[in-house]
């Protein structure tokens, strides 16, 4: 059964609008930077959002003038420090599983980028399906800068199948950031918009997403991510299992019906 009450959160402010759900980070001294308790609780919240039925769509932004500058300087990394393998190992899994429920999450998850996004708050952003940016919004896989693996959080994974192999190398060896404009010719960003308007032009999004079949775009999501590793027949075959379970959901009957009526569709969006 489906929560009926969304526990609000401790270390990030949270609302719901419209079937949008908007986390923003709150640490805009410090570019909304993350600590041990941020990043639990952002794991917990996308694992609890996959039966919130209430919301369709999930935007994630922040406060100030970054979205995310990645582990914060003393509370993360001078902790870790004083850490065993086997600590250090329980941190980096963690880390790891709230890109893995961000991507599980059978609902579009959009980054909002409102300034600054580096380091792990790059690599959220990359996780999540959408990508729409102020025109402030520089990015940067920035690991190797700090003597890391540019390998982290899944970004080896995700950055070559969204920019492909040659350009994901390059920021991944370089660390370096890159502007708003690159990050949209590179594709990585879906859409650049004036840093005045992106609360409004990703809130119109968000809405347009929440209104449209959320079992199908549900099923859409699913879909790419297990292709990722099929071959064409096993890929065709997914896919024919994919449709014919869309087209036993209400929302195909509504879809025709409302074209032989001359109307908008009502979906039943969970």
């Amino acid at each position: 059964m489906a929560s009926s009450i969304m526990p609000q959160p401790e270390h990030f402010l949270y609302r719901e609008e419209n079937g949008v759900a908007t986390i923003t980070l709150n640490r805009p001294d410090t570019l909304n930077s993350l600590t041990f308790e941020v990043y639990a609780e952002l794991r917990d919240t996308f694992r609890a959002l996959q039966t919130r039925d209430a919301v369709r769509v999930v935007v994630i932004t922040g406060r100030g003038r970054g979205f995310c500058s990645g582990g914060d300087v003393h509370s993360i990394i001078g902790e870790l420090f004083k850490r065993d393998m086997r600590g250090i190992l329980d941190f980096t899994r963690m880390t790891g599983a709230l890109v893995r429920n961000i991507r599980a999450l059978r609902k579009p998850v959009i980054a909002s980028l409102n300034g600054t996004t580096a380091g792990a708050g790059a690599v959220i952003a990359l996780a999540c399906d959408l990508r729409i940016a102020s025109e402030k919004a520089k990015i940067a896989f920035l690991f190797v800068k700090v003597g890391l693996s540019g390998a982290d959080m899944g970004a080896v994974y995700l950055l070559p199948r969204v920019i492909g192999l040659s350009r994901a190398t390059e920021l991944l060896y370089t660390g370096d950031f890159i502007s708003a404009q690159q990050a949209y010719e590179y594709g990585l960003y879906n859409r650049v918009v004036k840093h005045e308007d992106l609360e409004k032009e990703t809130q119109a999004w968000a809405e347009k997403l929440a209104q449209g079949p959320a079992f199908s775009i549900g099923m859409t999501k699913e879909m790419l991510n297990r292709e990722l590793h099929m071959d064409l027949d096993a890929a065709l075959e997914a896919e024919a299992q994919a449709q014919a379970l869309c087209m036993f959901n209400p929302d195909f009957r509504e879809a025709y019906e409302a074209f032989l009526e001359k109307r908008e569709p009502q979906f039943n969006r969970r």
